[in-house]
């Protein structure tokens, strides 16, 4: 069965001063301040590593030069490329079980000598964009046969992830991909069959999914007080450092967490907690208000495309963003449990740097090159 549906030339064309270099200007002036408190934030929380905030700043730049060029390929060129994207990910994944370097008992680093990366990283772009893919082919809304394709493509790289284990990324990959899912025009009745599944399905995954550290991190949520020196330490010295830092906090570089060492993880997954301790309530308050003004601007350019794959990608990578967010504040707060997600474009990390610029990338490209009006034709 098939339909046929008409593209409409997009109205609407990027300006100001980088309209020549294909990027929206109040986007990527955003993501540069976010970018620039990270690297402000970073330097007090390395304990004044000069070092460890110039590698930073040289993985931002790798990955500000690798938006442009997404920026610069049209939309239709990115979903052409996205089964092979999705095919290397997967090798890549497969590969780091045979050849990957093993931290800290967790097999997600490849390394091929000339560079060093987590293709965890890369999958969680490669994934919502495969899905995309699939489902833009398709009649929308989609079909039941055609939803369960679209989780089985999710449950692949899902497992991998988890198995390394990984389950901070594993959960931001089935997240995305649910929501490129249902950003398709997924039935209130699936959803509702889904939820029931997943209620049904946690008891299993409690038993056999999850390794015993991270049932521990989950019981360490409800209780941590129970084992203050082991579990549960380092989400409370999280919680001293959020609280002492008050209204306006205590400053920049007067971190007692993080100088006298207190705190694990102080320039990476935890970095937000030294936030708060330096720049208090405040500080937190224009972080996140930085954040919300670029997921309400990612909204506004995909909200201009009209082609399927665009949409889908662009929601699954704007609401993925959020969930970023949304899962490491949550986790330094003691809210959620800890998984080992990063603060976007502040934690310490370089695949991860590289891959969020690749997702503005791509919402760049869709606000920036105008679709052709033509006519496609979907197949079940």
């Amino acid at each position: 069965m098939s339909y046929y549906e008409e593209t409409k030339t997009q109205s609407i064309k990027p300006r100001g001063l980088l309209a020549f270099f294909h990027l929206d200007t109040t986007l990527f002036l955003l993501l540069l301040a976010v970018c620039a408190c990270g690297l402000t934030i970073l330097y007090s929380a390395s304990g004044g590593n000069f070092a460890v905030v110039q590698a930073q700043a040289v993985r931002m730049g790798i990955g500000i030069f690798a938006m442009l060029i997404i920026a610069f390929t049209p939309p239709y060129v990115i979903k052409s490329l996205t089964p092979y994207f999705f095919a290397i990910s997967i090798v890549s994944l497969v590969l780091i079980y045979f050849i990957g370097v093993e931290v800290n008992g967790s097999h997600r680093w490849l390394d091929l000598k000339v560079i060093r990366f987590q293709p965890s990283e890369l999958m969680k772009l490669a994934a919502p964009m495969m899905v995309a893919y699939y489902l833009s082919n398709r009649n929308l809304p989609p079909s039941f046969l055609v939803t369960i394709a679209a989780l089985i493509i999710t449950v692949a790289p899902f497992a991998l992830v988890l198995y390394q284990p990984d389950l901070g990324t594993a959960l931001l990959i089935l997240f995305a991909c649910i929501t490129a899912i249902f950003f398709s025009g997924l039935k209130w009745r699936y959803i509702i069959l889904a939820g029931a599944l997943v209620a049904v399905a946690l008891p299993m995954v409690w038993e056999f999914g999850l390794q015993e550290y991270q049932k521990g991190r989950i019981l360490t949520l409800l209780d941590p007080e129970s084992d203050p020196l082991g579990k549960g330490y380092q989400i409370i010295q999280s919680k001293i450092a959020i609280g002492s830092g008050g209204m306006y906090g205590k400053g920049w570089f007067n971190s007692t967490q993080a100088s006298l060492k207190f705190l694990p993880e102080s320039s990476t997954d935890f970095i937000y907690a030294i936030t708060a301790e330096e720049f208090g309530f405040v500080g937190i308050t224009i972080l996140l208000s930085l954040y919300l003004l670029i997921i309400l601007r990612a909204f506004y350019l995909i909200n201009c495309a009209r082609d399927p794959f665009n949409k889908l990608i662009g929601a699954a990578i704007t609401s993925c963003f959020f969930f970023y967010i949304f899962v490491n504040a949550g986790m330094v707060s003691g809210l959620l449990p800890i998984v080992g997600v990063p603060l976007p474009f502040i934690s310490y990390g370089g695949t991860s740097i590289v891959t969020l610029f690749l997702s503005f990338g791509i919402i760049m490209s869709i606000f920036a090159h105008p679709e052709p009006k033509k006519e496609k034709e979907y197949t079940t």
